[in-house]
């Protein structure tokens, strides 16, 4: 975990303000609160069906794909909402990348994966997008490996890299969050540890928010963690948010000691 890191002279990145999010009928998150650090690596952890993923997806509004869906409270990003009527939901999704838990990487070209976003964006020029695919893709390490075949296609790479792709595919289009939702679980360890050490290092320009639920690896990589559960209403609720190395080694909550130490979830 990062204890350099001086958490409370940070800007807020992101806040969240007694947000509840309904799919229907079903009252899925309750009264969430808390904010996320510029610069600075936010795990969300707990165990399965309490909210994490639909938490995360709050962020750039793709809950907002799923029909009968409605959030309300506030949710901001550099403190304009994110849920306001005049909201521009695609300017938020350039500013708000995601990466998912297995690598989708788009049946084309590795250089075409990168640079379709900036693409979409209006650049044309292909010296532009050269430029924009080679810093994408040494942002993530992975340059070097591919430099020579761009022309080939993006699903030729090893799950690893292909999940460094989707990355940089993300970085292409200048974000300033990346959400990533348990980006590592279908990876092997080799290819985790170079994830992890990648996120460490993006660290150092944007905000990530990551869902996990490999313990260790929150306690590696991440600076602040949010533990949530369901209630007896099947709500999912923040139950504890502190730095890790905190909530770690003296969590408040017994529930949140419960769930760390493995006695449930």
């Amino acid at each position: 975990m990062r204890d350099n890191l001086k958490i409370p002279r940070r800007k807020v990145k992101l806040k969240t303000d007694a947000a509840d999010l309904y799919y229907g009928s079903h009252h899925a998150l309750g009264g969430i609160t808390f904010d996320i650090y510029e610069r600075s690596i936010t795990a969300i952890i707990g165990p399965s069906g309490c909210g994490k993923s639909t938490l995360l997806r709050l962020y750039n509004r793709m809950n907002d794909l799923i029909p009968g869906v409605r959030v309300e409270g506030e949710v901001y990003l550099d403190g304009v909402p994110l849920y306001d009527r005049a909201a521009d939901v695609v300017s938020l999704r350039q500013k708000v990348g995601m990466v998912f838990q297995k690598p989708n990487v788009f049946p084309m070209s590795i250089f075409d994966n990168i640079v379709i976003g900036p693409r979409h964006q209006g650049i044309r020029k292909k010296r532009d997008l050269e430029e924009i695919a080679r810093k994408s893709l040494e942002a993530v390490s992975l340059w070097d490996e591919v430099k020579d075949e761009l022309k080939k296609s993006g699903l030729s790479l090893s799950p690893g890299a292909q999940q460094r792709l989707c990355i940089a595919r993300a970085l292409a289009v200048a974000p300033e969050v990346i959400l990533m939702d348990e980006s590592c679980s279908a990876l092997d360890p080799e290819s985790t540890m170079k994830i992890e050490e990648l996120m460490l290092e993006l660290a150092k320009k944007y905000t990530i928010l990551i869902v996990t639920h490999n313990m260790e690896q929150a306690v590696r990589v991440s600076d602040m963690s949010a533990f949530m559960m369901i209630d007896e209403r099947k709500i999912g609720r923040l139950v504890e948010y502190a730095p890790t190395s905190e909530m770690f080694s003296n969590p408040k909550d017994k529930r949140t000691e419960d769930y760390i130490t493995g006695r449930f979830g």
